[in-house]
């Protein structure tokens, strides 16, 4: 179970974002050609009615397997509408009923590692304003003209919480933890930074609307990620 104390030693992380294989054999010197990234769906182009720019998802750049797509459900008893984060396994499930469920690819940071737990959805914000914890501020004083004395970062391009972000509350507190968009799509199924559960532009956008406020959220330990695997 999430504490407070697991959160509070986690406020200070930002939400800002920031393997390959040798295709020679050295053995044979024969060459392994690269796995071939089918197109991408429609949906990950450029969303042209939103108050800022979401670019299209660049394609080769996101495997498969992180796409956002419907799938069986591994939990087919939790409640319809809730929020299951896998971050072993770079994956978000928004559990639709008791047969499926819609999975989305999402980047985490170490701190998604630190903690695991129930949490609750207490509301969300469309093109939100960034307010860096004061800690952060005092290890990054750059940061200072965003801080939350001053009133945060304005939306819109270069500001770390994207399109949308979801807020993540325990027993009415907030637990400064976020699922939110802005993740670049080369980083997206690792974990890069120190920050909390970030999607690509276009899938939090589709989250958002198909969420509602209130619901439960699930983070899974590592021990639980879906299929013990980790990517």
């Amino acid at each position: 179970m999430l504490t407070r104390r697991s959160f509070a030693a986690m406020s200070a992380v930002s939400a800002i974002a920031a393997c390959s294989r040798d295709p020679l054999d050295i053995t044979s010197r024969s060459v392994v050609p690269p796995s071939r990234i089918p197109p991408l769906p429609p949906h990950y182009g450029a969303i042209p009615d939103e108050p800022y720019p979401v670019p299209a998802v660049p394609e080769g750049v996101v495997p498969e397997r992180l796409w956002r797509q419907q799938v069986t459900n591994p939990w087919p008893d939790l409640t319809e509408g809730m929020i299951v984060v896998d971050p072993s396994a770079g994956h978000l499930y928004l559990v639709e009923d008791a047969a499926t469920a819609l999975r989305y690819g999402v980047g985490t940071g170490a701190a998604a590692f630190a903690w695991n737990g129930d949490a609750r959805l207490q509301f969300r914000r469309k093109w939100p304003r960034w307010n860096p914890p004061d800690e952060m501020v005092a290890r990054d004083p750059s940061l200072e003209p965003y801080s939350i004395a001053n009133g945060g970062m304005d939306p819109g391009p270069g500001n770390p919480l994207g399109a949308r972000a979801l807020y993540l509350f325990q027993n009415g507190e907030d637990t400064l933890y976020r699922i939110h968009g802005a993740c670049e799509p080369q980083y997206l199924g690792k974990a890069v930074s120190s920050g909390c559960i970030r999607m690509l532009d276009q899938d939090v956008i589709d989250l958002y609307e198909r969420v509602r406020d209130g619901v439960p959220v699930r983070v899974l330990a590592p021990a639980e990620s879906y299929g013990g695997r980790v990517y």
